[in-house]
């Protein structure tokens, strides 16, 4: 298996592909993700990104709501 990286990141925007363009420029795309530059597509055709937990506030009650998922089912995901 090849060496990669397991990242928490905190967005403070939400701007588009942030993640994916800001990773991809310092020469670490994600994995799978040819767009930005990784070499090779996964399997699936899907990338290694995985939104963890959301948080946001309900646009009627203007509750918190909190998501949280759960990590995928995969040989690297189950690594870290």
């Amino acid at each position: 298996m090849d060496n990669y990286f397991a990242l928490e990141i905190h967005l403070h925007t939400g701007r588009h592909h942030q993640i994916r363009a800001q990773l991809s420029a310092i020469g670490s795309p994600i994995k799978g993700d040819l767009k930005y530059g990784f070499d090779r597509s996964n399997p699936d055709g899907g990338i290694h990104l995985h939104a963890r937990k959301l948080i946001f506030i309900h646009p009627v009650s203007k509750e918190n709501i909190t998501i949280v998922a759960p990590v995928p089912d995969d040989t690297i995901w189950n690594a870290v």
